[in-house]
C-alpha cells in the first residue's frame, strides 16, 4: 500500500489541497477549524443575533456618533460616513463593526423610537398615523370616538407610530 502511495505521490505530488501532502496512514483529516472558519461562524452568530429578534434604535441616515455594539438602525435615504451605499438595509453593531444585512420579504422589525412594528415587502412598509378629524359642517361624535379608538388601538399594537 505505501509503495502505491509513494508512486502517487511522485506523479501527482501533494493532494487536491495543495497546502496538505498525501496521507499515508488511516487517522481522519485534522478537524481543528481555521481562522476563516471561525470567522464565518462568528459572523453568522453575529447577524441570527441581530435578526432573532430585530429590534432597531431607530431610522437614521448616518451611523450615530458614539455608535453601542448590539443597537441595529435602518438606514435611512441619503445615506453617508459608514453607510454609504446601504440605504434600506440593518446596520448591526458587533464586536466594533457594522454588519449589514440585507431585508428579505416578511422581515418585520421593531422600531424603539417609535414603539411601530414595521415590515419588509420589496420596501420597507410604514404606516403613517393618520390626522384626527377636525371641524366640518357635520360633526359626528359617535364616529370621531370611533376614529380616535381605533387610532389608540392601532397604536397600542404598534402598528402605526406614537408620534
Amino acid at each position: 500500500m505505501l509503495g502505491i502511495v509513494t508512486l502517487l505521490r511522485h506523479k501527482y505530488g501533494t493532494s487536491r489541497q495543495r497546502d496538505r501532502p498525501i496521507r499515508t496512514d488511516l487517522e481522519p483529516p485534522s478537524r481543528k477549524p481555521t481562522i476563516r472558519k471561525l470567522h464565518q461562524v462568528n459572523e453568522f452568530a453575529a447577524r441570527a443575533d441581530a435578526l432573532l429578534h430585530c429590534a432597531i434604535e431607530g431610522e437614521a441616515p448616518a451611523p450615530p456618533a458614539t455608535p453601542v455594539d448590539g443597537t441595529s438602525w435602518l438606514i435611512g435615504a441619503s445615506a453617508s460616513g459608514e453607510w454609504t451605499g446601504q440605504v434600506g438595509k440593518i446596520a448591526a453593531r458587533q464586536s466594533g463593526n457594522w454588519l449589514y444585512i440585507t431585508p428579505q420579504d416578511g422581515l418585520r422589525l421593531l422600531n424603539r423610537a417609535t414603539g411601530q412594528e414595521i415590515r419588509y415587502l420589496g420596501v420597507w412598509k410604514i404606516a403613517n398615523r393618520p390626522t384626527l378629524p377636525t371641524g366640518g359642517t357635520a360633526i359626528d361624535a359617535e364616529v370621531r370616538t370611533a376614529f380616535t379608538a381605533l387610532i389608540a388601538s392601532l397604536t397600542t399594537a404598534g402598528v402605526i407610530s406614537a408620534v
